[in-house]
């Protein structure tokens, strides 16, 4: 595709109707989000959203989640329920998708060809305003090229689509920084989770009251999916990641030079140099939910060194953002 201009705006009024104005064109547009950033487009327009799968190379295989300004917009795109509307009462706004049964109004492009749509009302201010002003649901998967680390600043954008988009609404670093969990409710009385992400299953089951139902084998990769995330690899840095339930000080101290450890929680310090190792920190408070917020800024800062390998321990099974965490770190260490 041409190569074109790619500018960062400010959240300025004036911006903001200049972007919403491009998207009601047809134009994409980088936009923050609380999980992480996303590449926007009218939802109710193929085109626009072929736009979308161009700039990244995405497969026409892999759904894109549609955005809206509140959840009563929800009977525009797709079909409600008792359970549909429980959870949108508990968690939105906010990083929570629900796959529903769409209307005609959403194209295909948008959902594989299936007749579901991904849904969800974010929580993030500014991207909220912008639905408004556009008055359209927003088509939007994560600012990035197809399989490598989700955006989480609009610095992360501009590098990865710098020349293929246009436009990138500069809201700041990403509050949660890894991707929304999806839950599958077309069937009120079975749901499933497709995804584990920013509401943790914890959360969800407490609203629930009962277990909430995984899915655990990946999509192939010349499969259709009823929604993103579902394939093995995904998330992934160009440096090859070895995972590790846990780090001992041993394999620390094997671990050459030329490649970098990532434990869960190291102290307080960013970087501590261990011998001849340089060891980082996922978390800076011992927390799940700070790893979560610090893994695809990392990855991306170390993915841009001269490492030739990742060594990386994963979050603790007791914390509830392990879900999420170790999920993205699973299918960036996938092979190629």
């Amino acid at each position: 595709m041409p190569r074109m201009i790619t500018r960062l705006f400010r959240p300025t009024p004036y911006n903001l109707r200049r972007l919403a104005n491009a998207l009601r064109r047809g134009e994409t547009v980088g936009v923050p989000t609380e999980t992480v950033y996303g590449l926007a487009a009218n939802a109710l327009d193929a085109t626009a959203c072929q736009a979308i799968f161009r700039a990244k190379k995405r497969p026409s295989t892999d759904p894109l989640i549609v955005h809206l300004a509140d959840a009563k917009d929800l009977t525009a795109v797709g079909v409600s329920n008792e359970l549909v509307a429980k959870l949108a009462a508990a968690f939105w706004p906010g990083p929570l998708t629900m796959v529903v049964k769409k209307l005609p109004c959403i194209p295909d492009i948008v959902t594989a060809g299936f007749d579901s749509v991904a849904v969800r009302v974010p929580a993030h201010p500014l991207f909220r305003k912008l639905i408004r002003l556009a008055g359209l649901p927003l088509a939007a998967p994560s600012a990035n090229p197809f399989g490598y680390i989700s955006p989480t600043t609009a610095e992360h954008v501009r590098a990865g689509l710098n020349g293929r988009i246009r436009s990138i609404l500069d809201g700041g670093p990403c509050e949660i920084g890894v991707e929304s969990t999806i839950v599958d409710v077309r069937d009120p009385l079975r749901p499933v989770m497709l995804r584990p992400g920013g509401v943790p299953v914890a959360a969800l089951e407490e609203i629930l009251g009962h277990e909430l139902k995984r899915r655990t084998r990946p999509v192939a990769d010349d499969s259709a999916a009823v929604a993103p995330g579902q394939l093995s690899r995904h998330y992934s840095p160009r440096t090859p990641i070895t995972l590790y339930r846990k780090l001992s000080a041993l394999q620390i101290a094997q671990i050459p030079p030329s490649e970098a450890a990532i434990m869960f929680d190291s102290g307080n310090n960013v970087v501590r140099h261990r011998g001849d190792n340089t060891t980082y920190s996922l978390s800076l408070d011992g927390t799940g939910k700070s790893a979560a917020s610090r893994l695809f800024g990392l990855l991306r800062e170390l993915d841009q060194r001269d490492f030739s390998r990742l060594h990386i321990e994963e979050v603790p099974g007791s914390d509830p953002w392990s879900g999420a965490v170790n999920d993205r770190l699973r299918r960036a260490a996938a092979r190629r």
